[in-house]
């Protein structure tokens, strides 16, 4: 049987990551996407997702992701019941995510914490693009 999923969409509120009593990381979050049509009013609604990432992958993602941030994700669905303190049978269904992907750049978003690090116009770098153009031969290639 195939249960795979793949959804892209904002996190709505930021990641709440937790360590078990082996200390394995377990991250949960919520995830909104959009639905591809509008209502009779013409808004467009969303779907609330809860996704659950495990280990290594959860400790990443809650370092890199917060509340607005638009992130792509793969996963499988999984459903889960439990009987709360009053006694009820209480049904989940999450995704478990398997893998992510930024979709937008860590700035974009607002969050503090990242700078862009890229170097700027080193003129040490005889490889830095300075606009020349570069007049090479074919007989100065090796191949």
């Amino acid at each position: 049987m195939i249960n795979r999923v793949v959804l892209t969409g904002r996190l709505t509120r930021d990641v709440e990551l937790r360590y078990t009593q082996g200390g394995a990381a377990v991250a949960t979050f919520n995830l909104a996407v959009d639905r591809r049509f509008t209502n009779q009013q013409g808004e467009r609604e969303a779907d609330f997702v809860s996704c659950v990432i495990w280990r290594k992958p959860a400790e990443n993602f809650a370092n890199f992701f917060h509340k607005g941030s638009l992130v792509g994700i793969e996963g499988r669905i999984q459903t889960r019941n439990y009987e709360n303190q009053q006694g009820q049978r209480v049904y989940v269904t999450e995704v478990i995510v398997d893998n992510f992907s930024f979709l937008e750049p860590k700035s974009s978003t607002g969050n503090s914490g990242y700078q862009n690090n890229r170097p700027q116009n080193n003129t040490s770098d005889p490889f830095a693009n300075n606009g020349e153009s570069i007049d090479i031969q074919d007989s100065s290639l090796p191949f």
